[in-house]
């Protein structure tokens, strides 16, 4: 698996049904509430791995912070009132504060080897090539985002790689649709120019 591959987006079908299970799940139902962890842990992983794709162990991580999702969510989900925001804003901010810890983690902890991506390098160059400059790419890529002001780099994650739409990207970050089409916009325009310059700034 590469580290740019990631799960499909739930789409808008999946989004009404994220949000038809939590009064069951809020109730205690253990099927609504293990369909709705299903869903979550989807979203959560999709997202973890938007945001850790260049660190080591990216997958492993990824798994472990969207079980840490599903468990900040199921712990919350007595508690949980819509207040104007989808369910789907309460599952991101839980998430993205799980993968500020992953990150923190990684700044302060002990650096481990991606023992997948050294395989690599125990097969002829001819058969991987094409993979190798894809991750290179990859790894310039998520270098260009993290360079990214915070909103404009939540807005990208969220549309593009958590494939959320305009409306539910707005919902999860306090913003409307329109303002999140033009953070976007600016975005993906700073991103096209650094890319040409080949600088992260």
């Amino acid at each position: 698996m590469s580290l740019v591959q990631l799960e499909a987006p739930i789409g808008a079908a999946g989004v009404q049904e994220l949000r038809a299970l939590v009064p069951a799940a809020r109730q205690g139902e253990e099927r609504a509430s293990s369909e709705l962890l299903v869903q979550v842990h989807r979203i959560a992983h999709r997202y973890a791995r938007a945001r850790l794709g260049t660190y080591p162990s990216a997958i492993e991580v990824s798994d472990d912070v969207a079980q840490e999702v599903c468990l900040g969510v199921l712990r919350a989900l007595p508690r949980y009132e819509e207040r104007g925001l989808p369910f789907e804003a309460f599952v991101y901010r839980i998430a993205a504060r799980k993968v500020a810890d992953a990150q923190r983690a990684f700044a302060h902890g002990p650096v481990t080897v991606d023992h997948a991506a050294s395989d690599l390098f125990d097969e002829p160059v001819d058969s991987h090539e094409h993979d190798v400059v894809a991750r290179d790419e990859a790894s310039r890529a998520w270098v260009l985002m993290e360079s990214l002001p915070p909103r404009q780099r939540e807005v990208l994650v969220l549309r593009v790689a958590v494939g959320m739409s305009a409306q539910e990207t707005a919902d999860a970050l306090g913003m409307t649709a329109v303002s999140v089409r033009v953070t976007q916009m600016r975005a993906l325009r700073e991103l096209r120019r650094r890319w040409a310059e080949g600088s992260p700034r």
